[in-house]
This record gives structure tokens, C-alpha cells and sequence, in this order.
């Protein structure tokens, strides 16, 4: 039988990735009780960054928003290795969204919505979660975007 949500994917036209690797000496994921509690993840695939930061004058919004959703598919792998499907996933309780980018931008929160799209896309009302989407000088391998997630999981 085959996991709706990932169904639901496929029909998005979008996948998640083979693989998910940590970047440093950190669990990718760490469950407590019923809540899961997902590390930060980059617009990398595979382990390749795809985007770079910061944000420039005359960015293409749409793309940043790609950066961001392909956080959200990094989350996604580790929630289904977590949770063994992503149907096991009750709700999307938070996200935390990092945007690199030059003192004053103020259009961060605009390009977390990426993430924050996906998981209402996928989810329905228990995609919709608490955010606090901030705008930072660098992250990890220089990327555009990091995102992390707490969810929780069905019993």
C-alpha cells in the first residue's frame, strides 16, 4: 500500500530525496513522547547545496520559495525515517525558517512560506503551524534557507 501523502507529492510533481545527510555531529531528528523534533535543514538534494545566500536586490521570489520547499522534502525524508510514513504524522506543530540576507530585508517570512505551503499542501488544517521566520548574515554551506520542524506523530 502506498502512503497518500507521498502520493500526494508525486501528483505536486515533487519527490523527496534519497538521502538526507547531517552536515555536523547532530541527530537529524529526536523524538519525545509523540513529538518529533527535526534539525535544521538546508535547500540542499543529496547532500549538493543547491541555492546560495544572501538574498540580493531584484531576487526572484518564486525561486527563494523553491529553496525553502526543498527544506520542507529534506524534512519530509527524515519525518518519514522517523516516523516510517508520512501518514504517521498527526500534525505540523512548528517551523523555523533562517533566510540569509543583508541587514533590513524584510521579506524573509515571504520565502519561508515555501515550507509553510508544502505542509498545508500535503496536510490540510494539520499542515497549519506556529512559525517564526527570521532573516540572518550566513548559514550552512552558505545556503539561502534552513528550516527546521517539531510534529507530531500518531500513536
Amino acid at each position: 500500500m502506498s502512503d497518500p501523502i507521498e502520493t500526494k507529492l508525486a501528483e505536486m510533481g515533487l519527490s523527496l530525496p534519497e538521502s538526507s545527510p547531517s552536515r555536523a555531529n547532530f541527530l537529524p531528528f529526536k523524538r519525545t513522547g509523540n513529538l518529533l523534533f527535526l534539525a535544521g535543514q538546508i535547500c540542499e538534494w543529496e547532500g549538493v547545496p543547491k541555492v546560495f545566500g544572501p538574498v540580493e536586490i531584484g531576487y526572484d521570489l518564486a525561486q527563494a520559495k523553491k529553496a525553502a520547499e526543498m527544506c520542507a522534502l529534506n524534512l519530509l525524508f527524515n519525518m518519514r525515517e522517523a516516523a516510517s510514513s508520512l501518514s504517521n504524522v498527526a500534525s505540523i506543530v512548528r517551523l523555523g525558517g533562517f533566510v540569509s540576507a543583508p541587514p533590513g530585508f524584510g521579506e524573509g517570512p515571504m520565502i519561508v512560506d515555501g515550507a509553510s505551503e508544502l505542509f498545508i499542501a500535503l496536510y490540510g488544517d494539520a499542515g497549519r503551524h506556529a512559525r517564526t521566520a527570521v532573516c540572518v548574515s550566513s548559514l550552512p554551506a552558505n545556503a539561502l534557507v534552513e528550516v527546521d520542524a517539531v510534529v507530531e506523530l500518531r500513536e
